[in-house]
């Protein structure tokens, strides 16, 4: 079988060739991103493979369809990408990778808490050039704050329990059954409103979906605690991203960490050291002292790599042998 992956890097010609032993397709891999333009590259392959800020619209299936591809196998968890209706109607299967490393995507979340709190980049940057003075790096103690998690699915609830073993309390938004996991941690299922109210770190892991775009804009930022840390390493789309300058500017908005932007496609993942960035808003973010931001790479870690590949060529295979598992349905047509 004949399956291309675009967007591929290094790193992904790595992993996938080494799992790729146990099933022996035919791998090609395309540096170009996956587009109605790009697609063309796509001919003769059954099986197509993007990665996030792929173009999956009704008009790159088109094409894909035209040239033989019956699946598109996501290697990634999100689907937001990708016409779910346009591949069902032109009968093209779409398959994902529903987990991988909860806990890279976790600890990535810490991680950005930490380095915002205790302002590590600075302190690092000012010992480099033998300043060891201590101003501007007052933090707080996490033990005894309040963390509010947005999204209880396996990422959110391997986050909580990491805020937990700091002894903080932990809230909860999410509109399914609570889970007994977190609730045997002391975690509180609250309404969103209360949890942004009552949070010092609000942390993002939901899924980005109709129900759930710019779940924080100007009126849930202008709700939260005045000084809160606002983290997101789930989908760009999560955050009003014109609004983090505001209540960054008026100090509403204290720390702000975002692994995700909801603009990124054709800026992460891609070297533009050497060229002015053309988003103005991810500019000024930039300038803020307070705000970290990285490339989307909360999942990158190798156990994460390796699970993705693997997970990838065996959606590939079970498909192949007729029963598709990790399955992405098409929502049912409104009215």
């Amino acid at each position: 079988m004949r399956m291309i992956l675009f967007s591929s890097r290094q790193y992904d010609i790595d992993t996938f060739t080494e799992a790729n032993a146990a099933f022996r397709y035919e791998l090609h891999f395309q540096e170009s991103h996956l587009e109605a333009d790009t697609a063309i590259l796509a001919e003769g392959y059954e099986v197509v493979c993007p990665f996030v800020n792929d173009s999956v619209d009704a008009a790159t299936l088109e094409r894909l369809h035209a040239g033989g591809t019956r699946l598109i196998a996501l290697r990634s968890a999100g689907f937001n990408h990708v016409d779910l209706a346009a591949a069902q109607r032109l009968g093209i299967g779409v398959v994902r990778v529903p987990a991988y490393s909860p806990y890279a995507v976790a600890e990535h979340a810490v991680g950005m808490i930490l380095a915002l709190n205790r302002k590590l980049a600075r302190a690092v940057a000012r010992t480099r050039e033998g300043d060891f003075s201590l101003n501007g790096l007052l933090g707080f103690d996490l033990h005894g704050k309040t963390v509010g998690v947005i999204g209880t699915g396996i990422i959110g609830r391997c986050f909580a329990r990491i805020m937990a073993g700091f002894g903080m309390q932990v809230l909860a938004h999410d509109p399914g059954p609570p889970a007994t996991e977190l609730l045997a941690l002391g975690g509180r299922y609250v309404p969103l409103d209360t949890l942004l109210a009552d949070s010092d770190i609000v942390s993002l892991h939901c899924p980005l979906l109709p129900s759930t775009y710019h779940l924080i804009d100007s009126h849930a930022l202008a709700k939260m605690k005045r000084g809160a840390m606002l983290i997101n390493t789930g989908r760009g789309g999560l955050v009003e991203s014109n609004a983090l300058v505001g209540a960054l500017k008026s100090g509403q908005l204290g720390h702000l960490g975002l692994d995700v932007y909801e603009e990124e496609g054709g800026i992460f993942f891609e070297d533009h050291s050497n060229l002015p960035l053309q988003d103005d808003v991810l500019a000024r973010l930039l300038m803020f002292p307070n705000v970290i931001v990285t490339a989307h790479q909360a999942f990158f870690t190798r156990e994460a790599m390796t699970e993705i590949a693997q997970t990838t060529l065996g959606n590939v295979e079970a498909w192949r042998d007729g029963a598709p598992r990790n399955v992405v349905e098409a929502p049912p047509a409104s009215g």
